[in-house]
C-alpha cells in the first residue's frame, strides 16, 4: 500500500535551502508555489528561470512537478515536488495565448483575480461584482482545455460561483475558510463551499492568521473542528490543506502582494494601518516540520485516518491527476 501524500496547496516563502530542508523534514510530499502576482510575462519567466537555479542548487531536496505522477515520484526519491502557481493572471497580459505557453513552462494554477477587478473577473475587495468578463470566460476555456487549474481564492463570490458554473473542469480555491466560521472578506460563503463541493472542486484551508478566528490565537482544535463540519458541508473528498504560508518573508512584500502597481498609496488589505505587515503564525504551526499537528487535530476532531489521509494530501493528488493534463 503506497504512503499517503502530504501536499500543501498553496505557499508562498521566501525559499531558502533552510525551508526546503524543513520540507523534508516534515515529509512535505508536494507544495503548489506561488511564482507571480502581479508581474508580467516576462517577469515571470525571471522568477521562473530563479526556481531553476534553485533545482539545480538543491537537486536532492526538490524538483519541479508538472503531473501527478511527480508525487510518487517525489515519494520514492525522498524530494518535494514543486508545483507552479499565479495568484494574479497578470502573467498573461492580455495575450490569451500565454496561457498555453505558461502551461509548458509548468505553470498548474492561476487566480482570475487578486482582490481587485482584472481583466478576468472581479476580487474580493471591490464594491461591485461583475462576475466573469469576456476574455475570463475565454481564458477559463483555455485553462480547461491545455490543463491549468482555475483558482478563485482571491475572487469576489459572482465571480466565483460563475466561473465554476462556467468551468468544463473542477475548480480550486487553494487557499481560504469558511466565512461562517470567520467573516474576513477572502473567505468563502456556504453557497460557493456547497457550489464547489457538489462540482468535484477543492477547498484548501488556510492558516493564514487573517483568515483564522481569533488571528493567531485560533486554536487547533478549532480549526480542526471547522475542518470536520466543512467536510459535511462539501463533502470529505473535496477539502484539502493550503496553509498559504509566507515563511521569512519580510514585511515589504505584503505590500507588493496588496498593491503591486495598482496605487501610489499603501492598501492595508486585510491588515491594518497600525499592522500592516505579516502576523504571527499560530503556536501550533509554524512552519513545514508541524504538519503532524493538524493530522492529530483532525483526529482529535472525530475525522477517521482515511478523511485525514484525504485532507492531508490524498485529495490533492486526486485533483491534479484529473487537472493538470490537457484535455483529449
Amino acid at each position: 500500500m503506497p504512503k499517503a501524500a502530504l501536499i500543501d496547496g498553496l505557499q508562498y516563502a521566501n525559499w531558502s535551502e533552510k525551508i526546503f530542508q524543513q520540507m523534508r523534514q516534515g515529509g512535505v510530499d508536494a507544495v503548489h508555489v506561488t511564482i507571480t502576482y502581479h508581474e508580467t510575462f516576462r517577469e515571470t519567466v525571471a522568477n521562473i528561470e530563479k526556481w531553476n537555479r534553485w533545482f539545480e542548487r538543491y537537486p536532492d531536496l526538490i524538483f519541479q512537478g508538472h503531473s501527478a505522477a511527480d508525487i510518487e515520484l517525489a515519494q520514492k526519491t525522498g524530494r518535494t515536488a514543486i508545483f507552479f502557481g499565479s495568484q494574479n493572471p497578470s502573467c498573461i497580459e492580455d495575450d490569451i495565448g500565454l496561457v498555453q505557453v505558461l502551461h509548458q513552462l509548468g505553470l498548474r494554477f492561476m487566480q482570475l483575480s487578486y482582490n481587485n477587478q482584472s481583466l478576468l473577473a472581479t476580487g474580493c475587495y471591490e464594491d461591485d461584482d461583475t462576475g466573469l468578463t469576456r476574455m475570463g470566460r475565454a481564458v477559463v476555456a483555455e485553462m480547461n482545455r491545455v490543463g491549468m487549474v482555475v483558482d478563485m481564492s482571491h475572487s469576489a463570490q459572482r465571480s466565483t460561483l460563475e466561473a465554476i458554473e462556467h468551468s468544463s473542469r473542477p475548480i480550486a480555491i487553494t487557499h481560504a475558510n469558511p466565512h461562517s466560521w470567520h467573516p474576513a472578506l477572502r473567505n468563502k460563503s456556504d453557497d460557493v463551499l456547497r457550489a464547489l463541493g457538489e462540482t468535484g472542486g477543492m477547498l484548501g484551508f488556510s492558516i493564514y492568521p487573517h483568515h483564522l478566528q481569533n488571528g493567531p490565537a485560533c486554536t487547533l482544535a478549532s480549526f480542526c473542528d471547522m475542518i470536520a463540519r466543512t467536510a459535511d458541508l462539501m463533502g470529505p473528498e473535496n477539502i484539502g490543506i493550503g496553509t498559504d504560508l509566507c515563511q521569512d518573508q519580510p514585511d515589504s512584500v505584503v505590500e507588493w502582494m496588496r498593491v503591486g502597481r495598482w496605487t501610489k498609496s499603501i492598501d492595508y488589505g486585510e491588515g491594518s494601518a497600525t499592522n500592516p505587515g505579516f502576523p504571527p503564525m499560530p503556536d501550533w504551526f509554524q512552519d513545514n516540520r508541524h504538519f503532524g499537528a493538524i493530522r492529530q487535530g483532525l483526529r482529535a476532531s472525530g475525522l477517521d485516518d482515511a478523511a485525514i489521509d484525504g485532507v492531508m494530501g490524498e485529495n490533492w493528488r486526486r485533483f491534479f491527476a484529473h487537472s493538470f493534463q490537457p484535455q483529449p
